[in-house]
């Protein structure tokens, strides 16, 4: 571009018949023409080149197009930190150190900038710093369970130990890089209670989003209990966290080496972002944005958009197997259909099936109807604006509201609660009416014998409210919760 425009103003000047004084006056103004060019072509080489001639700028560095020590993610990306909460230990790391956070009662969240790098062997993650430590000068280590449960002992201990460690400079020969990364590195786990559809999300992917959402993908996931199952069954929310292959960490003996670490998520709350703890102020309607993004980008070109004029609004029921089961599901949706829902019965998800599926299912209905359990998650994949009915069963309202109705509340959508009464519980042939399991839940579930008089005996409550009990809905009580709905969607339509 720059020799066309070279060539085009000589053409210029040596067919241009003109005065003395108009040929001086091109020849000033051809000299600004190519100040501005080599100006330009200098400014263009130095965007162009600068990262290969100059060593990458760990995150949360100062550099020409690294980050600002501590400050803020701009706009543009260009000013990216590792950890996005406020009032962090660890907001504002310096280069080539650790730092864990370990404030928080669910979860431990670790950070390394530097030069680090992977050691299969002892699963640790090597920062090795450019300066060489002073004689007699101990190596700093922290060890991390990269788990969001980490009061629950039982569990937590099935969670392999992550070592962070400073490097002597003589480990550097046998710590080669074998794969160099351009990005930070999360390390989380597959592993826990992660197989169950609920923990899935609470446990898992909604921390590690909160972890690195504002990095936009610019991050490389490093996984614990990694298997292909999982991935596969959450591949496009995988995809949508980060634009890298995910590492094995268990099995890839290679040496990864990356600018930075973050090692462990934080834990808001059931299915909960507190905007209040993030420096970008970011809330549970932007992980219901994320997931709606994520699916709807993987659906293009799989089918011609269709234009739908809905008369009916779109029930879906979430149908049980095993425990917590509407024994009466065929009436509920004879019911339903009567009331003038168009009724779609959904499944569990299948721990082997993609997920998309379960979005195309849920995010064609306009209302959600299930027991409480943990089918329930498939309220995140609802469109905004709408409707979730949970039934809570004999003893579980409290549980079912936290759990799931306020995340749904705060996520926009019109949350009901259908609370069972005693006479629609089996519990109710199990024991009597009359009995306390039935007659009083709230004084049945206090643990015997607890200095806490308040205190819930959780076995009991397991084995009896959450897997002893099914359900069967009182039509004349439940009909009231449809036709409130029902009423809701028709004039939400009236508003389109």
């Amino acid at each position: 571009m720059v020799a066309s425009k070279l060539s085009g103003l000589k053409g210029l000047i040596n067919n241009a018949a003109m005065e003395e004084a108009a040929a001086k006056n091109i020849k000033c103004k051809w000299r600004s023409v190519q100040s501005v060019v080599v100006s330009s072509a200098v400014v263009l080489c130095l965007l162009l080149y600068a990262s290969r001639f100059s060593a990458p700028t760990p995150y949360g560095a100062t550099g020409l197009f690294g980050p600002r020590a501590g400050g803020d993610a701009e706009e543009d990306g260009g000013a990216l930190v590792l950890d996005n909460q406020v009032r962090s230990p660890c907001s504002s790391l310096l280069s080539h150190s650790i730092c864990c956070d370990r404030s928080d009662y669910n979860a431990d969240a670790c950070f390394m900038v530097g030069d680090v790098r992977t050691d299969a062997a002892s699963l640790s993650l090597l920062l090795f710093p450019p300066q060489v430590p002073a004689p007699g000068a101990t190596a700093e280590e922290e060890r991390i369970r990269p788990y969001t449960r980490k009061w629950d002992g039982k569990i937590n201990g099935t969670i392999p130990e992550v070592r962070l460690r400073v490097a002597r400079p003589e480990e550097a020969a046998e710590h080669r890089c074998d794969v160099r990364h351009d990005a930070p590195v999360l390390v989380m786990t597959a592993g826990g209670y992660n197989h169950n559809y609920f923990h899935a999300f609470n446990d898992g992917f909604l921390p590690s989003w909160l972890m690195v959402q504002h990095l936009r993908r610019r991050v490389v996931l490093a996984v614990l209990a990694y298997n292909p199952r999982w991935a596969g069954t959450y591949k496009e929310i995988i995809s949508g966290l980060s634009g890298y292959h995910v590492i094995d960490l268990l099995k890839d003996k290679r040496t990864h080496c990356f600018p930075g670490a973050i090692v462990g998520t934080r834990f808001h709350g059931y299915l909960t972002v507190d905007p209040a703890r993030l420096r970008d102020k970011k809330t549970i309607v932007d992980f219901h944005q994320f997931l709606a993004g994520v699916y709807e980008s993987s659906q293009q070109g799989s089918k011609p958009a269709e234009i739908v004029v809905r008369r009916r609004p779109r029930l879906g029921i979430v149908s049980r197997r095993g425990t917590r089961v509407i024994e009466n599901q065929a009436a509920v949706t004879q019911l339903a259909t009567s009331m003038g829902f168009d009724v779609d019965i959904l499944e569990t998800p299948a721990n082997d099936k993609p997920l998309s599926a379960v979005y195309a299912s849920v995010s064609a209905c306009d209302a959600l109807v299930g027991v409480h359990g943990s089918d329930m998650t498939s309220f995140l994949l609802l469109r905004g604006g709408a409707a979730v009915t949970q039934i809570a069963p004999l003893g579980l309202a409290q549980l079912s509201r936290d759990l799931f109705g306020t995340p749904a509340l705060k996520m926009g959508l019109h949350y009901e609660q259908y609370d069972v009464r005693g006479h629609e519980s089996s519990l109710s042939r199990r024991y009597s009416l009359h009995h306390v399991v039935v007659a009083d839940p709230e004084r049945a579930k206090l643990k015997q014998g607890s200095s806490n008089e308040w205190e819930w005996d959780w076995d009991f409550i397991g084995r009896v409210y959450l897997d002893g009990q099914n359900v069967s809905l009182d039509l004349a009580r439940f009909r009231e919760t449809l036709a409130r709905t029902h009423s809701l969607l028709l004039q939400q339509q009236e508003r389109v």
